[in-house]
Parts: structure tokens; C-alpha cells; sequence
């Protein structure tokens, strides 16, 4: 058996055995993935502090930016806790994402800001109840712990995008509309402005289902049952505040963790207030090249993900076609239902 065969082999078979077949809408395979709800002006989102902490302002920030895109809001009981740095307790954080997914009065979930905490609670989260009741739950940073276990867990299409606290303007506002209320399958480019930065590291076109995240967080999940298939998926990632030989070295633990030689396609977003470290330092950009280009996938840096203020809204899991060349990520479907 090839080698690529034989590693998506096994990981369908671990997927069969971490999730139970659930009815929704008659028995499914545990391998089939699920599009949530779309949203509708009027409904209600549950807010949850799965990471750190939150304060009275960055709550009336998210309620006033989401209630103008009208929604109503649901707090989580715990949004307000503190536990150190951390939004309260690892079984309360998870409390809350879970009760939101069983609320049926809740139609999807936005998360009030990444941090760090997301991966404590991912052994807490009832997985076969949020297959049994899929809706949207969006964030970024590290919330990506959160949207990928959901994903590879519960076999749902999750969102990698603004977090409720995040600057909720017209860009960002834009094209979450456009795909989680429209249910668009949409084309993502770039604003073409002078302070946008795009390189193409090697040219071509991929498909493949889109799955990523933030760096860092990613990659300290690697070796734990929380993250999904990679076999012929289009990687993106992003970071914020690190030197480039950290970047070098979390890239090398994908490459050496298996994980870069099963994608068909990378992107590398936003590295944020990223710094070359200590002389004598590579460019991300030949970091990104030494990786990649011998992999020979379609690859490019500069994409509008990350700590940004003008973000994509990313589905996580959804088959899409990338052109490095162009910079651009077309959806090939609808990810919501």
C-alpha cells in the first residue's frame, strides 16, 4: 500500500472510532461532514470566553458590533469568569461551548478573543452532542485549538474569522455575511493597497479541504487526537510576534511530524509584528522557500488571515481551489446548509 493510501487509511479509521453514529436527519457515516445552519438576520449567537480573559468593554464592543449586524446575543454563564489568565475554569469554559450547542434558542457561537486556553478544555467537549446539533462557531488565534477539534471530532465545517471582539468592519463584516449568511461560495482576494504584502513562494493552482490556523497553536497540537486528516488539504496558517527562527522551527515539526508532505497547496497569512531575531537571520520569506519549494505545491505568503483588522472568513474543511500566483482562495461549494 502507498504511503499516502495507507496514512489516510488509518486516519479514517481512528475517526470512525472517535465519533458514535448520531441521528440527524437518519443514521450518518461518521466520516460525513456536516454543514451548519446558516444564519439569518434576527437570530441569536452564543458568546463564550473559551480562552482568556475578558473584560465589561470588550463585551458592550461585541454586542454593539454584532447587534448591528442583527443578531441577538446569548452569554455564556461563565463569559466573565477569571481563573488567573484564563476565562474561568477548564470545566466551565467548556461548560459553556457545550450548553450553547445544545441550546436550541442559539444558532451559532462566536468566541470573545483567543489567548491561551483552548487546548486545556478540548478533552471536555461533548463532540457526539455538537455533531447531533452542527452550527457555526467562529474565532481565530487560539481558538484555532477549538475550530479544528470540532472539525476533525465532530466531522463539522468550522470557521477560522473574526472573533466578537475583533474590529468588525467592512472588509471583515463583508465577507462574513457573504458566506455565513448568504451561504456564498465565494472567491477570497486580497485588497490591492500599497501596505499589503503578497509573495508567490511557488506558482500553480491546488484543491483540496481548507484546514489551519494559527502557527503556534497548531503546532503544539501535533500528536494529539484533536487534529484532522491532512491528506491533500490546503494548509493556511498565521502568527503574531515571533522571531523568524521560531517560525523556521514550527514549520520543521510539521515537516518532521509528517503533516507538510500530504498537503496539496500552503498559504502563509499575516506574520504580525514578526521579527528576524538575532543577526544572522533568514527572511520568512527564504524560510518559506527552503519548506516548500521542495515539496512542489502551490504556495504563497501575504494572504488576508491572521491579526489583522481586514480578515477572511475561512471554513474549515470545505473544498476549495487556491491560485498562488493570483493569491486567491475560491470556495467550490456552499459551507453552510
Amino acid at each position: 500500500m502507498k504511503r499516502r493510501k495507507f496514512i489516510t487509511t488509518c486516519g479514517l479509521t481512528t475517526l470512525a472510532t472517535q465519533i458514535p453514529l448520531v441521528q440527524v436527519q437518519g443514521k450518518l457515516s461518521p466520516s460525513t461532514i456536516l454543514k451548519p445552519p446558516r444564519l439569518q438576520p434576527g437570530d441569536t449567537v452564543g458568546l463564550v470566553s473559551p480562552a482568556g480573559i475578558i473584560d465589561a468593554e470588550d463585551l458592550a464592543n461585541a454586542k454593539r458590533s454584532l447587534t448591528q449586524l442583527g443578531l441577538k446575543i446569548k452569554l455564556g454563564d461563565h463569559l466573565l469568569d477569571r481563573y488567573g489568565y484564563l476565562a474561568g475554569t477548564d470545566a466551565n469554559r467548556a461548560q459553556d461551548v457545550n450548553m450553547m450547542f445544545a441550546d436550541n434558542s442559539v444558532k451559532a457561537i462566536l468566541t470573545m478573543r483567543g489567548g491561551w486556553g483552548c487546548n486545556r478544555i478540548l478533552p471536555l467537549l461533548n463532540y457526539a452532542q455538537i455533531r447531533a446539533h452542527p452550527k457555526i462557531i467562529m474565532g481565530f488565534s487560539d481558538i484555532t485549538a477549538l475550530v479544528l477539534a470540532i472539525y476533525a471530532r465532530s466531522r463539522v465545517i468550522t470557521f477560522h474569522g473574526a472573533n466578537a471582539t475583533s474590529t468588525w468592519n467592512d472588509f471583515t463584516t463583508d465577507y462574513a455575511k457573504r458566506i455565513l449568511f448568504n451561504g456564498e461560495a465565494v472567491t477570497m482576494q486580497n485588497l490591492q493597497t500599497e501596505d499589503v504584502q503578497f509573495e508567490t513562494i511557488a506558482s500553480g493552482k491546488a484543491t483540496g479541504k481548507l484546514i489551519g490556523g494559527n502557527l503556534s497553536v497548531l503546532a503544539a497540537m501535533v500528536g494529539s487526537p484533536y487534529l484532522p486528516a491532512w491528506y491533500k488539504s490546503i494548509l493556511f496558517v498565521e502568527d503574531v510576534r515571533e522571531d523568524v527562527y521560531r517560525i523556521d522551527r514550527m514549520l520543521t515539526q510539521l515537516k518532521n511530524a509528517g503533516i507538510l508532505n500530504q498537503i496539496s497547496g500552503f498559504i502563509f497569512g499575516r506574520c504580525t509584528d514578526c521579527s528576524l531575531g538575532d543577526e544572522p537571520a533568514f527572511k520568512l520569506t527564504q524560510v518559506l522557500r527552503d519548506h516548500l519549494i521542495p515539496l512542489k505545491i502551490p504556495a504563497w505568503y501575504g494572504s488576508m488571515i491572521g491579526h489583522i483588522k481586514d480578515k477572511f472568513t475561512l471554513p474549515i474543511g470545505l473544498n476549495v481551489e487556491i491560485d498562488a500566483d493570483a493569491g486567491t482562495i475560491r470556495m467550490l461549494e456552499s459551507a453552510v446548509s
